[in-house]
């Protein structure tokens, strides 16, 4: 059944049907002003204050439209349609009424019902009847159902289907249309010009009889048709009248057999019976889009001014007549559109037909010879591609809105418009292409780009385009018809559109809420860099200032260090960081590192500023910082100060800098060492300053040092460095197969339940521990945990699963306690955010809550815990703050419950004076009046007189009609019921204008507690943060505790000692050593096999040359043994049966074949330019992994680089580590080595089919080299042909034969041969008897060794 609608007024919904096609701009400078009309639109007012401005009056049936206490109106021409507009489907005369009394017989029978209003027939199924009611149950086409008595209605019965189609919206009935007009006065949308007001005004007047209507029932098929049309089909479908003869009103939804107005239609048609006027149309761009325009006014008819422009009717040709066929084309985004075609069926061509003509025309200016906006071509220094250059001969051609919409666009050529008009967001020209291909929206008709949706999806689709690497100019409307009318009147100026402003510029760094947001934790940053290059012994030496800001969670990270020329740590930074948006010094930054920026990134947006201008220096950034902080310092004071007090503060920082947070201090008084990182947080705040967020993101942001900052020692860093490549190829965060995280260790320690602690958890496992005490501390928090503490912790981890994204929501909401950008009280909206931020505040406090809770029971449970961590975490005072006083404040201001359900705060007596001022303003004036009832009952002495209210008319004075003569003269008369008349006298009118400003003074105070509110909880915001971050450690600690029971097999506590030391030498030992990512049921049927491994100390070599068969599992150990360093320093426990090491300071890792082709690298490059960063930044506390070094490159050469690279790591870094290698000679050549270690990774060889070499892996490292690598293996598991495997075979053999045993018989024989010189040269005889002598003696020792060897060839 359809919902049951309200009466109606008695009158058609649809008002000044004229104005319904005019353009959505106007060029036409003689246009009228646009009519005050304010809406129920928000322009910072909730719905209750725009209600009581403007009262809305219901009519009964039985009522008059014209009431006995208004004056009657004259009369105005009625709008009608013409019967030759609608004629009945049989015939063009209008339908008799058949008096045939009908049951259950006429069901499942097809019929067309009469409504009288419309002048239209819908057409429907008879379902049943019920015989109670003697009514029919009418299912229609568009699927509403109706209960109707058919003997009372007008039908026909059909005896097939005929072609669904919608009721016209647009035919309508105006029975008074000054009552239309002077409720049409209380809306309040925009201008003339920038929307079809006539029909705004009408949708307001009748949301103003039907209080429950809410524009989010606007159906999302409409949602990019005209913003007048879609405004109209969600009038129609939210309130259908029907009128019977008998004068009872009905609604319904319906279809009917005509056209549509909601849809691209092709004829419309203009009949004027009596007096017809003239329909202007003076071109202009993309002008009327009609081809025929027609209206019907039987009395009179006012002309219709098209004068082109951008317009939202979205019609080409409008239609009133039947014959077009009309389809429903829903969008991925759900916003749909309507589509039709005419009768001939013609659809539009593809997008360059359609649009490339008028684009090559009207915008060439956009194309060869394209300017920016200081007239500079594309060849000219300087060349500014973000602005354009309009010429004159255009923009006089242009109406007034599109000459606005033009001066925002040609400023910001590199942005989407989300350009506001009315309660739609439109998108034209170029913009709105990529509304087409990207949000899926639908192309208007006319040869005008131009497609649009409603504001109640401007968050998903901002979102969208955001995130698909656009940047959206958000501009909104702030200035509403009446005030604009005003602002003509009182300045005399010519204006015809509201005034629109810039208010947000969202992309991926900017973006603050969402859904895609919502669903990944992980941090967004943006970005900005700023570098200087110095030249220091002839190797040139770069200084990098970095800012990273998280926009979503209020952090700023700032650091300013000295890189290498291969810019080493900003490969790092940008692999931890991985940032969204980069912000950079137009042409300022060197080759290399722009190189670094492309290779190390993941497709950032990147934005250029002009250097000093935008990309402030460190002096212009402290001046702007000053100016945020000083302003919040006082508002902070205030609230906690008195003035006498605020003196004292704000002489005490007249140099400005005591206002600032400890860190930009520190980067102050460093001078040069900190210049460029104040610079880099300078560019980073231009960017937000356009985009409306610098001020509330520093003002509430949390500051931190980069950890790859200079400001600190070496050697006291408290992490771990890990290089880009060691991010890569370790797969932490990222695997190799997709980019996502499945598979990589951080999805493997994840367990985390809240998505702050996912994050901290990422930090931790970016940046290991260094500090000894540290590590400790958190392995005695984890073993605590692990004990009989789990339970208690996995209870505690059930509580946390409730909660939000505390972090963001907390940066949310200090955001948004100022108003600025979409916030500020100028922006016309008309969803009400206030509902929203209230919800959002409301969760705020509950989460707290519940994080105090948990903390406050799980510190109970683990009273008595060694743990100094935990104990700290857990205690009040300490790392847990004590904020249970500040939110008993809140609980008892007001109902949490209530207003998030309600949408508004009702604040408890005492918690805001401003409110309870107001109250009590309320409460005297009730006051005065009870007792001037009183006095009135004592004065005409009848106890009974009392106050009523009668609608909206309150305190009416109702006395008996026994007293009638007794009434003083000054009362009047205001109603009357049988034996009682109500009056008004001079003081109950007094007093009712002192209650009407006392309530609206109480309603003012009451919409602003919110803010003052949210205000007020910000000044504890280092509290919340406290909070959270404890909540989050506590996460990530459990989280860890619980990753141990994912790894197979035992697992230990890592014992871990310091660096080394003269008395202490670095090493490595590990028993049973697992992964701690593979696992066997990942595997198949194989076992992951365990290994031992010992690298360093005073019984081990610090290096470890690994031999062994393809696939045997070289890289795999590798990888283990380097994951298994990171686990014990982050201080979770290692699989293994025991893990002893001495800490490390940095990983460098370099395995796989990968070129960076963008970056101009090859794969052998690539590979060469990881090691050079090794040896230049290696230690003797470095772990070195090298996976078969110098296989791109010719065997020769490759052999010679791993070896050498090999000599240096060893033997001048003396760092610790592992180097694979299929160059064999590296072990006879490393066999003597003390400080390198040969193993291999063992295997069985064995004769499989075909007599081919089959090998059996063991995966088992063990001592000594492998002979060979048995790569034909790995090509009969890859299934080569075995015609080419028996010749890969032979040659295999033939090239041992050749060059293998040659190698080692010659070095044999070189050997034999030095230590015979050697023997020689210890005697000083000279003779030529003792040379010959020495000579035989080599002769024959060389003869004998080769007469061994039967492989070298014999000269």
């Amino acid at each position: 059944m359809a919902t049951p609608r309200q009466q109606s007024k008695g009158r058609s919904p649809m008002v000044n049907q004229q104005r319904q096609i005019t353009s959505f701009f106007s060029k036409n400078p003689s246009s009228p002003s646009p009519s005050q009309s304010p809406s129920s639109i928000i322009s910072k007012q909730t719905p209750d204050s725009t209600s009581k401005l403007k009262p809305k009056i219901t009519l009964t049936p039985e009522q008059s439209p014209v009431t006995p206490s208004q004056p009657p109106k004259r009369n105005k021409p009625l709008m009608v349609i013409g019967p030759s507009l609608f004629p009945s489907p049989d015939s063009s005369s209008t339908p008799k009424v058949t008096k045939t009394l009908y049951d259950d017989d006429v069901v499942n029978k097809r019929v067309r019902v009469f409504w009288p209003l419309d002048k239209t027939w819908y057409e429907g199924l008879v379902v049943s009847f019920d015989k109670i009611s003697s009514k029919h149950l009418i299912l229609y086409d568009d699927g509403q159902e109706e209960h109707l008595d058919l003997t009372n209605e007008k039908i026909e019965w059909v005896g097939q289907s005929s072609k669904k189609s919608r009721r016209l919206v647009r035919s309508a009935v105006i029975e008074d249309e000054e009552e239309a007009m002077a409720e049409a006065d209380n809306d309040n949308c925009d201008d003339s010009e920038d929307e079809n007001w006539g029909m705004d005004m009408e949708i307001e007047a009748l949301e103003d009889a039907s209080p429950e209507m809410d524009l989010d029932d606007v159906s999302d098929e409409d949602a990019c048709i005209g913003s007048n049309r879609r405004k109209l089909r969600k009038m129609t479908e939210t309130r259908k009248r029907k009128v019977s003869d008998s004068g009872k009103i009905d609604s319904s939804k319906k279809r009917k057999d005509g056209g549509d107005s909601t849809t691209r239609t092709s004829k419309v048609s203009l009949v004027n019976v009596n007096e017809g006027k003239s329909i202007e149309n003076d071109g202009g761009d993309s002008t009327t889009r009609t081809s025929k325009v027609s209206l019907v006014n039987v009395n009179e008819s006012k002309s219709i001014e098209n004068n082109g422009g951008y317009s939202t009717t979205r019609t080409s040709k409008v239609s009133l007549v039947s014959g077009n066929e009309s389809k429903s084309i829903e969008n991925n985004d759900n916003n749909s559109v309507k589509k039709s075609q005419d009768s001939s069926g013609g659809q539009t061509g593809n997008i360059a037909d359609r649009f490339g003509t008028r684009e090559a025309q009207k915008l060439r200016f956009l194309g060869e010879g394209r300017r920016d906006a200081k007239r500079r071509l594309a060849s000219d220094e300087g060349y500014d591609p973000r602005t354009l250059y309009l010429p004159p001969d255009f923009v006089k051609g242009l109406s007034s809105g599109q000459r606005q919409w033009w001066e925002f666009k040609s400023k910001h050529m590199d942005k989407v418009l989300f350009f506001k008009m009315g309660k739609f967001y439109e998108l034209f020209e170029m913009d709105a292409h990529v509304g087409a291909n990207e949000l899926h929206l639908q192309y208007m008709k006319g040869e005008q780009p131009h497609c649009g949706f409603p504001e109640k999806n401007f968050s998903v689709n901002v979102e969208k385009l955001a995130q698909k690497g656009y940047r959206v100019l958000v501009v909104e409307q702030t200035e509403t018809p009446e005030q604009l009318e005003i602002r003509r009147k009182e300045q005399g100026v010519k204006d015809k559109v509201v005034k629109r402003e810039i208010c947000a510029v969202v992309s991926k760094g900017t973006l603050t809420e969402g859904e895609i947001l919502s669903a990944n934790p992980e941090a967004s940053y943006l970005m900005a860099i700023t570098e200087t290059c110095q030249i220091c012994l002839d190797q040139p030496e770069r200084i990098f200032g970095v800012c990273a800001v998280d926009v979503a969670s209020s952090k700023i990270i700032l650091g300013q260090f000295e890189d290498d020329a291969e810019c080493s740590t900003l490969c790092c930074l940008l692999s931890e960081l991985r940032p969204v948006e980069i912000i950079k010094p137009a042409k300022l930054l060197s080759h290399e590192t722009e190189r670094v920026l492309l290779r190390h990134s993941r497709n950032p947006l990147v934005n250029e500023l002009v250097p000093t201008l935008e990309f402030w220096d460190a002096e212009k950034t402290l001046q702007e910082v000053k100016k945020i902080y000083r302003g919040t310092g006082i508002k902070l004071i205030t609230s906690s100060l008195d003035e006498e007090k605020l003196h004292d503060v704000d002489s005490s920082s007249s140099d400005g800098l005591s206002c600032l947070p400890d860190l930009l201090n520190t980067l102050v008084d460093a001078g040069d060492k900190g210049k460029h990182a104040i610079s880099a947080l300078g560019g980073a705040l231009f960017y937000l300053k356009q985009a409306f967020l610098d001020e509330t993101l520093v003002r509430f942001a949390k500051f931190e040092l980069l950890p790859y900052s200079g400001l600190g020692s070496v050697s006291g860093r408290p992490y771990m460095v890990l290089d880009a490549s060691a991010f890569e190829n370790l797969e932490i965060f990222e695997n190799s197969r997709n980019g996502d995280s499945s598979g990589t260790l951080y999805a493997q320690l994840n367990h985390c339940v809240t998505a702050f602690g996912k994050r901290l958890l990422k930090t931790w496992l970016a940046r290991p521990l260094c500090h000894l005490e540290s590590i400790k501390e958190r392995q005695d928090a984890i073993s605590c945990l692990k004990e009989s503490n789990l339970h208690s912790a996995l209870e505690f981890r059930k509580e946390l699963f409730r909660l939000p994204d505390m972090e963001r929501l907390l940066a949310r909401l200090f955001g948004n306690s100022e108003a600025n950008g979409r916030n500020a009280n100028k922006v016309v909206l008309y969803e009400d955010n206030s509902k929203r931020q209230l919800q959002e505040f409301v969760s705020t406090l509950c989460g707290c809550e519940l994080m105090a809770q948990s903390c406050s029971s799980f510190g109970a449970a683990l009273k008595n815990v060694q743990s100094r961590p935990l104990h700290d975490l857990l205690t009040p005072g300490e790392g847990l703050p004590n904020v249970h006083p500040i939110l008993k404040h809140f609980k008892d201001a007001f109902d949490w419950t209530e207003a998030n359900n309600s949408g508004r705060i009702i604040p408890n007596e005492g918690v805001d004076a401003e409110y309870d001022s107001a109250c009590a303003a309320v409460v005297e004036v009730e006051s005065s009046l009870r007792k001037h009832l009183k006095e009135q009952r004592k004065l005409l002495g009848d106890a009974s007189i009392n106050y009523v209210t009668i609608g909206k008319d309150s305190y009416l004075l109702e006395v008996p009609e026994s007293l009638s003569k007794s009434i003083p003269r000054n009362y009047e008369l205001q109603s009357s019921k049988k034996g009682f008349f109500r009056y008004w006298n001079p003081t109950i009118k007094e007093l009712m204008i002192e209650l009407t400003h006392a309530e609206s003074d109480k309603e003012t105070k009451l919409k602003s507690i919110l803010q003052r509110l949210v205000r007020r909880f910000c000044e504890n915001r280092k509290e919340w943060r406290q909070l959270i971050s404890a909540v989050a450690e506590l996460d990530v600690l459990i989280s860890l505790t619980i990753a141990g029971d994912y790894f197979e097999g035992p697992t230990c506590r890592p014992v871990i000692s310091g660096f080394e030391t003269a008395n202490k030498v670095s090493h490595l030992k590990a028993k049973g050593l697992g992964h701690p990512v593979l696992r066997s049921d990942s595997l198949g049927k194989n076992t992951f096999v365990p290994n031992d491994v010992s690298i360093g100390g005073f019984d081990s070599a610090s290096f470890i040359l690994l031999t062994g068969p393809n696939m045997g599992g070289k890289s795999t150990l590798l990888r283990q043994v380097c994951l298994a360093i990171i686990l014990a320093q982050v201080g979770v426990d290692v699989p293994a049966t025991s893990f002893e090491l001495s800490l490390v300071d940095k990983i460098f890792v370099r395995m796989g074949a990968k070129d960076h082709i963008m970056a101009g690298q090859s794969t052998f490059l690539t590979e060469l330019l990881d090691t050079s960063k090794m040896l230049s930044c290696a230690t003797r506390n470095s772990f070195v992994a090298l996976d078969e070094l110098g296989r791109g490159t010719s065997t020769s050469d490759g052999q010679a680089i791993a070896e050498s690279v090999l000599e240096h790591l060893v033997h001048n870094a003396q760092a610790r580590g592992m180097f694979s290698t299929h160059y064999h000679r590296l072990a006879v050549h490393y066999e003597k080595d003390e400080k390198v270690s040969l193993c291999h990774m063992g295997c069985q060889v064995g004769k499989g089919e075909s007599d081919l070499e089959e090998v059996t892996f063991l995966y088992r490292l063990t001592p000594g080299a492998c002979p060979k690598s048995y790569g034909v293996n790995v090509a009969r598991l890859a299934g080569l042909p075995e015609s080419v495997l028996y010749k890969a075979a032979a040659k295999s053999q033939e090239f041992e034969r050749t060059y293998g045993r040659s190698e080692r018989g010659i070095e044999n024989a070189m050997r034999s041969l030095c230590e015979v010189l050697a023997k020689n040269s210890s005697c000083h005889e000279t003779g030529e008897e003792n040379i010959t002598t020495s000579l035989v003696q080599i002769q024959r020792r060389v003869q004998s060794i080769l007469s061994k060897d039967d492989t070298i060839p014999v000269c």
